[in-house]
């Protein structure tokens, strides 16, 4: 099985110490905008895309996808919210299973539905362990998986997931707060899970400045992914400072 991209993101992380992802929601972007968004954070530091939401009622999403593709030179992964937003456009896919949850829909079902299309499309899997942690707030994802988020204090839990992902044979393990989360993860939860787990850390929701980013990533996050921020309101300083940030602990 092929691994390039999953081994030239392993190679930056140990190069940089951490990688700044910029996820694109395609409800929230419009093509017009797609071109000077890519150029602006591949300029800016940014290290990776990741593409995908919860929920996507645009009609043009693998348009868009296909857009991404051509325009950006960094790595391209799919985010999928479930199997019907697989595309070949990308050049991987966070292949999830939302382990904090138990529905099985979202453990394992959706998987099953995605891989003879994965498989048939050639598109590089990267086994993601996705764990949702309270943010204070009901989120998407939440809401349309029906799970419950572990709680934002109980590092333990977390633990216990993040183990279960790394024994189960996961690359990674993505912590999320939710998109539109009042809050981040805390530093005290990703020290913990670091503390306990020897695979990738991804972390996004409800980052909202370039010091919280950079606590988090001195705490044993891999790589920061930043989403909502940006989709409501485009700042180009902010992506430089993002970046800065997260690469000020490079090896």
């Amino acid at each position: 099985m092929k691994r390039a991209i999953w081994n030239r993101i392993k190679r930056w992380i140990k190069e940089k110490g951490a990688l700044f992802a910029l996820l694109f929601d395609p409800d929230s972007i419009h093509t017009s905008e797609l071109e000077r968004y890519v150029q602006d954070a591949e300029g800016a530091g940014v290290d990776l895309f990741l593409v995908g939401g919860s929920l996507i009622f645009d009609a043009d999403f693998a348009k868009k996808v296909k857009m991404l593709k051509e325009k950006a030179n960094l790595p391209l992964l799919l985010f999928p919210g479930g199997a019907m937003q697989i595309t070949g456009d990308v050049d991987a896919i966070l292949f999830m299973s939302l382990i904090s949850g138990r529905n099985p829909e979202y453990l394992i079902g959706e998987q099953v539905k995605a891989s003879p299309i994965i498989k048939a499309l050639g598109i590089e899997t990267i086994p993601t362990g996705y764990i949702l942690v309270d943010s204070g707030a009901p989120t998407s994802v939440s809401f349309v998986s029906g799970t419950m988020p572990i709680p934002a204090d109980k590092p333990d839990i977390l633990c216990a997931h993040g183990l279960a992902a790394q024994y189960l044979g996961m690359k990674l393990v993505y912590i999320d707060a939710g998109s539109g989360a009042k809050k981040p993860v805390s530093t005290q939860m990703i020290k913990a899970l670091r503390d306990c787990i020897e695979i990738e850390i991804f972390v996004g929701g409800g980052i909202k400045n370039p010091e919280t980013a950079s606590n988090l990533v001195s705490s044993g996050a891999s790589t920061i992914v930043i989403g909502n921020l940006f989709e409501k309101k485009w700042d180009l300083k902010l992506l430089r400072e993002f970046a800065q940030a997260i690469h000020k602990n490079k090896l």
